[in-house]
Protein backbone atom coordinates (compact mmCIF):
# COMPACT_ATOMS: atom_id res chain seq x y z
CA UNK A 1 0.00 0.00 0.00
CA UNK A 2 1.73 3.47 -1.35
CA UNK A 3 -0.17 6.80 -0.52
CA UNK A 4 -3.18 5.70 -2.45
CA UNK A 5 -6.87 5.89 -3.11
CA UNK A 6 -7.24 3.38 -0.72
CA UNK A 7 -5.23 4.78 1.87
CA UNK A 8 -6.83 8.44 1.57
CA UNK A 9 -10.39 6.11 1.61
CA UNK A 10 -9.75 4.37 5.17
CA UNK A 11 -8.06 8.06 6.63
CA UNK A 12 -11.43 9.66 5.70
CA UNK A 13 -13.15 7.02 7.77
CA UNK A 14 -10.39 8.29 10.93
CA UNK A 15 -11.57 11.76 11.17
CA UNK A 16 -14.79 10.80 10.12
CA UNK A 17 -15.88 8.27 12.94
CA UNK A 18 -13.88 10.53 15.20
CA UNK A 19 -16.30 13.65 14.34
CA UNK A 20 -19.08 11.07 14.55
CA UNK A 21 -18.34 9.93 18.03
CA UNK A 22 -18.56 13.89 18.93
CA UNK A 23 -21.97 14.74 17.65
CA UNK A 24 -23.69 13.47 21.12
CA UNK A 25 -21.84 15.99 23.19
CA UNK A 26 -22.67 19.11 21.11
CA UNK A 27 -23.58 21.84 23.12
CA UNK A 28 -22.90 19.90 26.13
CA UNK A 29 -20.03 21.62 27.67
CA UNK A 30 -17.89 18.80 27.73
CA UNK A 31 -14.69 19.56 26.46
CA UNK A 32 -13.01 16.59 27.93
CA UNK A 33 -15.28 13.47 27.15
CA UNK A 34 -15.23 15.34 23.72
CA UNK A 35 -11.83 14.90 23.46
CA UNK A 36 -11.43 11.46 24.63
CA UNK A 37 -14.12 10.07 22.70
CA UNK A 38 -12.55 11.21 19.63
CA UNK A 39 -8.96 10.09 20.80
CA UNK A 40 -10.48 6.79 21.80
CA UNK A 41 -11.79 6.39 18.16
CA UNK A 42 -9.03 7.60 15.67
CA UNK A 43 -6.65 5.42 17.71
CA UNK A 44 -8.84 2.19 16.97
CA UNK A 45 -9.57 2.86 13.19
CA UNK A 46 -5.85 4.18 12.81
CA UNK A 47 -5.06 0.50 14.52
CA UNK A 48 -7.60 -1.31 11.13
CA UNK A 49 -5.27 0.13 8.34
CA UNK A 50 -2.50 -2.40 7.57
CA UNK A 51 0.82 0.01 8.41
CA UNK A 52 3.88 1.01 10.66
CA UNK A 53 2.55 4.26 11.94
CA UNK A 54 3.93 6.63 14.02
CA UNK A 55 2.39 9.23 15.87
CA UNK A 56 4.99 12.67 15.65
CA UNK A 57 2.15 15.10 16.25
CA UNK A 58 -0.72 14.20 18.94
CA UNK A 59 -2.22 15.04 21.92
CA UNK A 60 1.12 15.39 23.69
CA UNK A 61 3.92 13.33 25.55
CA UNK A 62 3.44 9.89 26.78
CA UNK A 63 3.25 11.13 30.09
CA UNK A 64 0.62 14.03 29.22
CA UNK A 65 -1.47 11.82 27.06
CA UNK A 66 -2.24 7.68 27.24
CA UNK A 67 -3.41 8.01 23.80
CA UNK A 68 -2.29 9.24 20.44
CA UNK A 69 1.12 10.28 22.04
CA UNK A 70 4.27 11.47 20.64
CA UNK A 71 5.65 8.05 19.71
CA UNK A 72 2.95 6.10 19.66
CA UNK A 73 2.93 3.25 17.07
CA UNK A 74 -0.05 2.60 15.48
CA UNK A 75 -1.44 0.28 12.45
CA UNK A 76 -0.95 -3.76 12.59
CA UNK A 77 1.73 -4.25 9.88
CA UNK A 78 2.30 -3.88 6.86
CA UNK A 79 4.71 -2.87 3.68
CA UNK A 80 4.06 1.34 4.01
CA UNK A 81 5.59 3.11 7.45
CA UNK A 82 3.93 6.57 8.11
CA UNK A 83 4.38 9.58 10.01
CA UNK A 84 1.25 10.76 11.21
CA UNK A 85 0.03 14.31 12.65
CA UNK A 86 -3.13 14.33 14.43
CA UNK A 87 -5.81 16.89 16.37
CA UNK A 88 -8.60 14.94 17.37
CA UNK A 89 -11.16 17.86 17.68
CA UNK A 90 -9.61 21.39 16.70
CA UNK A 91 -11.92 23.42 18.72
CA UNK A 92 -13.26 21.77 21.62
CA UNK A 93 -14.68 24.55 22.97
CA UNK A 94 -16.57 24.90 19.97
CA UNK A 95 -18.16 21.24 20.25
CA UNK A 96 -18.55 22.20 24.20
CA UNK A 97 -20.59 25.87 23.34
CA UNK A 98 -22.32 24.50 19.79
CA UNK A 99 -20.57 26.79 18.07
CA UNK A 100 -19.18 26.48 14.24
CA UNK A 101 -15.90 25.29 12.99
CA UNK A 102 -14.64 22.20 15.08
CA UNK A 103 -12.81 19.97 12.99
CA UNK A 104 -11.07 16.32 13.53
CA UNK A 105 -8.04 16.79 11.40
CA UNK A 106 -5.46 14.48 10.55
CA UNK A 107 -1.93 14.56 7.96
CA UNK A 108 -0.11 11.78 6.76
CA UNK A 109 2.67 11.30 5.40
CA UNK A 110 5.53 8.60 4.47
CA UNK A 111 8.38 8.07 7.00
CA UNK A 112 10.91 10.65 7.82
CA UNK A 113 8.30 12.96 5.79
CA UNK A 114 6.09 15.29 8.47
CA UNK A 115 8.22 17.45 10.95
CA UNK A 116 8.22 16.71 14.47
CA UNK A 117 7.35 19.68 15.47
CA UNK A 118 7.34 20.47 19.66
CA UNK A 119 4.26 21.42 21.56
CA UNK A 120 4.91 25.27 21.60
CA UNK A 121 3.60 28.22 19.44
CA UNK A 122 5.07 29.09 16.34
CA UNK A 123 4.78 32.47 14.43
CA UNK A 124 3.52 31.73 11.06
CA UNK A 125 2.11 33.31 7.56
CA UNK A 126 -0.11 31.81 5.25
CA UNK A 127 -0.63 33.01 1.83
CA UNK A 128 -2.68 32.49 -1.45
CA UNK A 129 -1.12 30.88 -4.31
CA UNK A 130 -2.26 34.04 -6.51
CA UNK A 131 0.39 36.13 -4.84
CA UNK A 132 4.03 35.57 -5.81
CA UNK A 133 6.31 33.63 -3.52
CA UNK A 134 8.61 36.32 -2.87
CA UNK A 135 5.90 39.08 -1.98
CA UNK A 136 5.60 38.00 1.22
CA UNK A 137 8.08 37.19 4.39
CA UNK A 138 7.55 35.76 8.41
CA UNK A 139 10.76 38.39 8.32
CA UNK A 140 8.67 41.78 7.01
CA UNK A 141 7.28 43.80 8.32
CA UNK A 142 3.43 43.54 8.36
CA UNK A 143 3.47 46.64 6.48
CA UNK A 144 5.45 45.53 3.81
CA UNK A 145 3.86 42.13 3.44
CA UNK A 146 -0.05 44.25 3.15
CA UNK A 147 1.06 46.74 0.74
CA UNK A 148 3.25 43.78 -1.68
CA UNK A 149 0.23 41.76 -1.36
CA UNK A 150 -2.05 44.38 -2.67
CA UNK A 151 0.12 45.69 -5.28
CA UNK A 152 0.92 41.90 -6.34
CA UNK A 153 -3.75 41.90 -6.54
CA UNK A 154 -4.19 45.41 -8.35
CA UNK A 155 -5.69 45.97 -4.83
CA UNK A 156 -6.49 48.79 -2.39
CA UNK A 157 -5.56 48.22 1.32
CA UNK A 158 -9.50 48.11 2.27
CA UNK A 159 -9.75 45.18 -0.25
CA UNK A 160 -7.26 43.36 1.24
CA UNK A 161 -8.80 40.41 4.18
CA UNK A 162 -6.16 39.36 7.04
CA UNK A 163 -7.37 35.94 8.93
CA UNK A 164 -5.86 36.69 12.79
CA UNK A 165 -6.77 34.74 16.01
CA UNK A 166 -8.63 36.91 17.75
CA UNK A 167 -5.88 36.73 21.02
CA UNK A 168 -4.33 39.67 23.26
CA UNK A 169 -0.86 38.68 21.98
CA UNK A 170 -2.28 40.33 18.49
CA UNK A 171 -2.76 43.43 19.47
CA UNK A 172 -0.32 44.99 17.52
CA UNK A 173 -1.52 43.45 14.77
CA UNK A 174 -4.91 44.07 14.85
CA UNK A 175 -4.12 47.83 15.53
CA UNK A 176 -1.98 47.95 12.56
CA UNK A 177 -4.52 46.49 10.19
CA UNK A 178 -7.00 48.93 11.34
CA UNK A 179 -4.59 51.55 10.98
CA UNK A 180 -4.25 50.56 7.35
CA UNK A 181 -7.24 49.87 6.57
CA UNK A 182 -7.41 46.59 6.08
CA UNK A 183 -10.14 43.70 6.41
CA UNK A 184 -10.27 41.34 9.33
CA UNK A 185 -11.12 38.03 10.07
CA UNK A 186 -10.67 37.23 13.26
CA UNK A 187 -11.31 33.85 14.67
CA UNK A 188 -11.45 33.10 18.19
CA UNK A 189 -9.57 29.52 17.67
CA UNK A 190 -8.84 26.88 15.05
CA UNK A 191 -6.11 28.00 13.74
CA UNK A 192 -5.57 25.31 11.37
CA UNK A 193 -8.85 26.16 9.43
CA UNK A 194 -7.29 30.00 9.54
CA UNK A 195 -4.69 29.34 7.84
CA UNK A 196 -7.10 26.91 5.21
CA UNK A 197 -8.58 30.03 4.29
CA UNK A 198 -6.07 31.35 1.97
CA UNK A 199 -6.34 28.24 -0.36
CA UNK A 200 -9.43 29.13 -2.23
CA UNK A 201 -10.97 32.60 -3.47
CA UNK A 202 -14.21 31.69 -1.72
CA UNK A 203 -12.58 32.43 1.47
CA UNK A 204 -11.91 35.68 0.65
CA UNK A 205 -8.85 35.68 2.68
CA UNK A 206 -5.22 37.26 0.92
CA UNK A 207 -3.02 35.99 4.06
CA UNK A 208 -2.96 34.15 7.51
CA UNK A 209 -0.59 35.52 10.39
CA UNK A 210 0.14 35.66 13.70
CA UNK A 211 1.01 33.70 16.54
CA UNK A 212 -0.48 29.55 17.12
CA UNK A 213 0.08 25.88 18.11
CA UNK A 214 2.79 24.47 16.17
CA UNK A 215 1.94 21.43 15.94
CA UNK A 216 -1.08 23.00 14.14
CA UNK A 217 1.11 24.99 11.81
CA UNK A 218 2.58 21.24 10.69
CA UNK A 219 -1.07 20.07 10.14
CA UNK A 220 -1.81 23.27 8.20
CA UNK A 221 1.20 22.98 6.16
CA UNK A 222 0.17 19.39 5.13
CA UNK A 223 -2.71 20.47 3.83
CA UNK A 224 -1.64 23.73 2.06
CA UNK A 225 0.94 22.46 0.04
CA UNK A 226 -1.74 20.11 -1.96
CA UNK A 227 -2.63 24.09 -2.89
CA UNK A 228 0.55 25.62 -4.01
CA UNK A 229 -0.12 28.26 -1.39
CA UNK A 230 2.70 29.72 0.63
CA UNK A 231 3.37 28.75 4.17
CA UNK A 232 6.26 29.42 6.61
CA UNK A 233 6.70 29.44 10.86
CA UNK A 234 8.91 30.07 13.93
CA UNK A 235 8.70 28.29 16.59
CA UNK A 236 8.72 30.22 19.92
CA UNK A 237 11.17 28.86 22.76
CA UNK A 238 10.11 31.38 25.64
CA UNK A 239 11.06 28.97 28.55
CA UNK A 240 13.38 26.59 29.45
CA UNK A 241 11.25 23.06 29.74
CA UNK A 242 10.35 23.95 26.19
CA UNK A 243 14.53 24.78 24.76
CA UNK A 244 14.63 21.36 26.44
CA UNK A 245 12.18 19.48 24.85
CA UNK A 246 13.34 20.98 21.06
CA UNK A 247 17.04 20.38 21.80
CA UNK A 248 15.72 16.43 22.09
CA UNK A 249 13.37 16.41 19.20
CA UNK A 250 16.79 17.50 17.08
CA UNK A 251 15.97 21.27 16.43
CA UNK A 252 19.32 22.79 16.88
CA UNK A 253 18.77 26.56 15.57
CA UNK A 254 15.79 27.58 17.81
CA UNK A 255 15.63 30.94 15.51
CA UNK A 256 14.95 28.99 12.43
CA UNK A 257 12.33 30.12 9.82
CA UNK A 258 10.55 27.00 8.38
CA UNK A 259 9.57 26.63 4.95
CA UNK A 260 6.96 24.70 4.10
CA UNK A 261 9.19 22.39 1.71
CA UNK A 262 10.69 22.03 5.46
CA UNK A 263 8.06 20.90 7.31
CA UNK A 264 6.06 18.66 5.04
CA UNK A 265 8.43 16.37 2.48
CA UNK A 266 7.40 14.05 -0.36
CA UNK A 267 3.19 13.35 -0.92
CA UNK A 268 0.75 13.75 2.29
CA UNK A 269 -2.74 13.25 2.35
CA UNK A 270 -4.93 15.51 4.80
CA UNK A 271 -8.18 15.11 6.30
CA UNK A 272 -10.46 17.51 7.57
CA UNK A 273 -13.86 16.25 8.92
CA UNK A 274 -16.10 19.05 10.55
CA UNK A 275 -18.02 18.55 13.73
CA UNK A 276 -19.67 21.35 13.79
CA UNK A 277 -20.58 23.37 10.85
CA UNK A 278 -18.06 26.11 9.51
CA UNK A 279 -16.50 27.70 7.36
CA UNK A 280 -14.12 24.67 5.53
CA UNK A 281 -17.30 21.88 5.70
CA UNK A 282 -20.41 21.66 7.41
CA UNK A 283 -20.75 19.39 10.37
CA UNK A 284 -22.06 16.13 11.65
CA UNK A 285 -25.42 15.85 10.57
CA UNK A 286 -28.25 13.01 11.61
CA UNK A 287 -30.87 11.84 9.41
CA UNK A 288 -33.31 8.79 9.08
CA UNK A 289 -30.63 7.25 11.11
CA UNK A 290 -27.67 8.01 9.32
CA UNK A 291 -24.59 9.89 10.16
CA UNK A 292 -23.67 12.11 7.19
CA UNK A 293 -19.92 14.31 7.20
CA UNK A 294 -18.06 16.09 5.26
CA UNK A 295 -14.18 16.08 4.89
CA UNK A 296 -11.85 18.69 3.05
CA UNK A 297 -9.60 15.59 2.00
CA UNK A 298 -6.06 16.78 -0.17
CA UNK A 299 -3.67 14.50 -1.62
CA UNK A 300 -0.50 16.11 -3.12
CA UNK A 301 0.28 13.84 -6.23
CA UNK A 302 -2.58 13.08 -7.42
CA UNK A 303 -3.90 17.23 -6.91
CA UNK A 304 -6.71 16.27 -5.12
CA UNK A 305 -8.31 18.79 -3.40
CA UNK A 306 -12.42 17.86 -2.94
CA UNK A 307 -14.98 17.96 0.09
CA UNK A 308 -16.06 14.12 0.51
CA UNK A 309 -19.52 13.60 1.89
CA UNK A 310 -20.46 10.26 3.11
CA UNK A 311 -23.09 8.32 5.30
CA UNK A 312 -22.87 6.26 8.18
CA UNK A 313 -25.01 4.17 9.56
CA UNK A 314 -25.66 3.95 13.34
Amino acid sequence: MTLNKELINKIITVTSKAAISCHKFIGKNKKNDTDKAATDTMRNELNKIPVNAEIVIGEGELDEAPMLYIGEKLGYGGNLDLDIAVDPVEGTNFVAKNLPGALSVISVAEKGNLFNAPETYMDKIAVSNKIPYEATDLDFSLEKNIKNIADSLNKDFKDITACVLDRPRHKKIINKLKEMNVKMKLISDGDVSGALMVTDDKYNVDIFLGIGGGPEGVLAASAIDAYKCKFQGRFIFDNDKDIARAKRMGIKDLNKKYDLKEIIKGDSIFCATGITSGDLVKGVDLKDNNYITETLVTHKSSNTCEIVRIEDTI
